[in-house]
């Protein structure tokens, strides 16, 4: 009764708003929930997740803020779900594949937000030419591998949250850094048995719930980093050019409200997602602006000193301390957690727990790790290394 219900409530979508009925499934088969539609089911498991909750205490601008109305990861990630969920409401959108895929989107962020990224990504790449970090594959990863949940189901101990093809593909697909991009189409002939190809992930999304998430991701963030640094003292709305306030307005509640009626405006019945170039112009001017008072003030690259520090400690000594351990044994493990006590004992409670084998590689594994940590527990595991 509930399904038929769910199958008419999408029935009413736009025509070119995806379907749960359409969708290209999960890795591993199983049996459809009677109340919620596949996409609906996913938004929860990510919710429900351990990971989501460590969000709460991750960077988004401001590192280990100790103002309580700093933007965190967490915030950031709910407020793209709300603007993505008014847009697509107003477009006739899959909403449930919406909030999925905004929910996720960077449930595998380093800790202190892009900074910690980068120096995990010299970490790994030093040791691995490789292997690189970058947030929305690390996103796609802990939703396929690295999460867990607790299920009657006992389907695969490897396969993660087990979400649709279609929330999976949103979730390593989000990341637009090109602040010039304003149209969207959907790229429907994407190979999903390539979703791990770098090819894969640097195309535009499957769905057009997806694009509307990716261009929501810089809308979200534009406005209240300025509100932030406001509030730090870093600088003054006035500092945004005239030109720019007047197209997109002064305070994040208008930007926000400028620029999801202008993609609703050009997109609303189209096959495409976009802005008009006047007010893309104007959001790449503000990012732009962004980067040059915000994100590379002395505030900030102070605190990046700092950041590159402590991963770059916390990436060296675990590195050395696995990577001549044979992990894949769990008697050796057992011993070495009850005889040695050089060796984080967390840390190989994490390699037991996520069930690595031979064919994982310590550098993986390390970076698995430390992704996983909020801004405090990493800075309260660099003391416990290396303060005397």
């Amino acid at each position: 009764m509930w399904s038929d219900i769910r199958l008419k409530q999408e029935e009413q979508l736009a025509e070119n708003a995806m379907r749960s009925t359409n969708s290209l499934g999960r890795k591993f088969y199983e049996e459809p929930c009677h109340i919620r539609s596949a996409y609906e089911r996913d938004a929860d498991r990510i919710l429900y997740s351990e990971e989501f909750r460590r969000l709460r205490h991750k960077t988004q601008v401001f590192f280990n803020a100790k103002n309580d109305h700093i933007c965190t990861r967490m915030e950031h990630v709910l407020y793209v779900n709300a603007i993505s969920n008014t847009i697509g409401r107003t477009l006739g959108l899959n909403q449930d594949l919406i909030t999925a895929i905004a929910l996720g989107h960077d449930i595998g962020h380093a800790p202190f937000g892009h900074s910690g990224e980068r120096a995990l990504s010299r970490c790994v790449n030093a040791v691995n030419p490789d292997l690189s970090f970058k947030h929305e594959y690390h996103s796609l990863r802990v939703v396929d591998r690295l999460s867990t949940r607790i299920s009657h189901e006992k389907i695969n101990e490897k396969c993660g949250l087990n979400l649709t093809y279609e929330v999976r593909d949103g979730i390593v697909s989000h990341c637009g850094e090109n602040y010039d991009e304003y149209i969207l189409w959907a790229d429907k002939d994407k190979n999903p048995e390539k979703i791990y190809t770098t090819s894969h992930r640097d195309c535009m999304p499957c769905t057009l719930e997806a694009c509307v998430v990716r261009l929501v991701d810089k809308i979200a963030y534009v406005g209240r980093d300025i509100e932030d640094a406001v509030r730090a003292k870093m600088l003054n709305y006035t500092d945004i050019s005239l030109a720019v306030r007047k197209e997109l307005g002064e305070t994040n509640g208008k930007i926000i409200s400028t620029l999801v009626e202008d993609i609703i405006e050009n997109s609303y019945g189209s096959d495409y997602i976009r802005l008009s170039e006047a007010k893309a112009q104007a959001l790449s001017e503000m990012i732009k602006t962004n980067n040059r008072l915000i994100y590379s003030a002395p505030m900030i690259k102070r605190y990046e000193s700092n950041t590159n520090n402590v991963v770059e400690g916390l990436f060296e000594r675990l590195y050395n301390q696995i990577k001549d351990i044979d992990y894949s044994d769990n008697k050796t493990l057992m011993r070495i957690k009850k005889h040695d006590n050089k060796i984080q004992l967390k840390l190989i409670d994490f390699i037991l727990d996520k069930n690595y084998d031979s064919q994982d590689l310590p550098e993986q594994i390390v970076v698995d790790y430390i992704a996983g940590m909020t801004d405090g527990y990493a800075l309260k595991t660099f003391e416990d290394m290396y303060w005397i």
